[in-house]
């Protein structure tokens, strides 16, 4: 789902021409450029990651198939972090009807089971077609998963829940985010494939803007 179309066709022709026989210092310096390839915001958003961190965020939205499309290059992405990064998601809410779906993500969450059950939320709304945006849909699969309904229904309405989503949708207006996925650095920077040309260009981009961040995450 996206506010601007986001396109990730080109990603592997650029992906070669991107990377061709040039050292990725010389990338950084010279390839990524504010106002083009990512925006640095007026006003820095808040964040969560600890003293000495800095913070990525991803934005994105389960029904958007370009999230689904992201998924496993993401998780490629997140496993080689280094250790002074510190990566979260924020499910977004254009709309008031993808809350269902953000009160999902932070049930998971509080259970220990994004790991566990991210891709199968996924694979459950576009290979098995499964909508998954009511309560009940999700209730339902969340049982088949394992996890007891009363448990469910207890924490998708809970407070710390609704706390959780108030914050990732003032975090994504904070960004000013426009469109799925999509990325924050440090409460400082916003990028995406629309920007980047695709979200495999938007992660390189991502690390020099983690680059650019250290020392400055005060």
């Amino acid at each position: 789902m996206q506010r601007r179309a986001f396109s990730l066709s080109a990603a592997s022709a650029a992906a070669v021409a991107l990377g061709a026989g040039v050292p990725q210092t010389v990338l950084a310096q010279t390839a990524f450029k504010e106002g083009k390839d990512f925006l640095a915001l007026d006003k820095r958003a808040p964040t969560e990651a600890g003293a000495g961190q800095i913070e990525v965020v991803e934005f994105f939205w389960y029904s958007c198939p370009h999230c689904n499309a992201f998924e496993p290059q993401l998780e490629v992405w997140v496993k080689r972090l280094p250790k002074d990064v510190s990566f979260r998601r924020a499910p977004v809410s254009f709309r008031p009807d993808f809350e269902p779906q953000q009160r999902l993500y932070y049930v998971l969450e509080s259970l220990g089971k994004v790991d566990e059950l991210q891709k199968k939320v996924f694979y459950a709304i576009h290979v098995e077609k499964q909508p998954l945006n009511t309560f009940d849909l999700i209730a339902g699969w969340a049982e088949k998963q394992g996890i007891a309904r009363a448990q469910f229904t207890e924490l998708y309405n809970s407070f710390s829940v609704s706390s959780k989503v108030r914050k990732a949708t003032q975090l994504q207006d904070f960004y000013q985010v426009d469109g799925v996925p999509s990325i924050g650095v440090a409460g400082r920077y916003f990028t995406s494939g629309n920007l980047a040309q695709h979200m495999g260009r938007a992660l390189q981009v991502t690390d020099y803007l983690i680059g650019q961040s250290r020392g400055k995450t005060s």
